[in-house]
């Protein structure tokens, strides 16, 4: 893409036929990652087993999973990523067999998205600001919901761009 490229060139890229599917499978996989790295997140809180982990520097996996922050209301946070990943899995897979979905799945999808984004965010500012230390995984999760952010919002740029057609 040169310099000059619109964000309409962009979407109609991203929507193209060929480039469409491409999005759709390479959003399909990043939601199988993220239910992965979440699942072994989960399996680790669940089974009380040693996670895997880069620990070096400010790598500290353990600590990271065991802080007061790895909990939201005495529920794991692994487990909160894990469902938020099957809904999304849900919503994608579901879109096209619902009218509901075929109307407002997009702004569904984009709004649990976002929402999983901003509270990423967060732990990521609490891992680098109070907790001094990161998880590999955790981070891994971050960065995968990062890039569904960004495909999901350019769906849902087409799809508003569409209605006012």
């Amino acid at each position: 893409m040169t310099s000059t490229t619109t964000m309409n060139e962009v979407s109609t890229t991203v929507t193209g036929s060929s480039s469409g599917r491409f999005v759709r499978w390479l959003f399909l996989l990043l939601i199988l990652s993220g239910v992965g790295v979440s699942g072994y997140l989960s399996y680790v809180k669940f089974s009380d087993v040693p996670m895997i982990c880069v620990s070096n520097g400010a790598f500290d996996c353990g600590l990271v999973q065991n802080s007061p922050y790895s909990e939201l209301f005495g529920v794991p946070i692994a487990y909160l990523g894990l469902a938020t990943y099957l809904v999304i899995l849900g919503l994608v897979v579901f879109q096209s067999r619902s009218s509901f979905l075929r109307e407002n799945g997009t702004l569904l999808l984009f709004g649990v998205v976002f929402f999983a984004w901003i509270y990423s965010m967060y732990l990521v500012y609490i891992q680098a600001f109070v907790l001094r230390a990161f998880c590999n995984w955790c981070l891994a999760h971050e960065a995968i919901v990062t890039v569904m952010l960004v495909l999901v919002s350019i769906k849902l740029w087409n799809h508003l761009r569409s209605d006012e057609a």
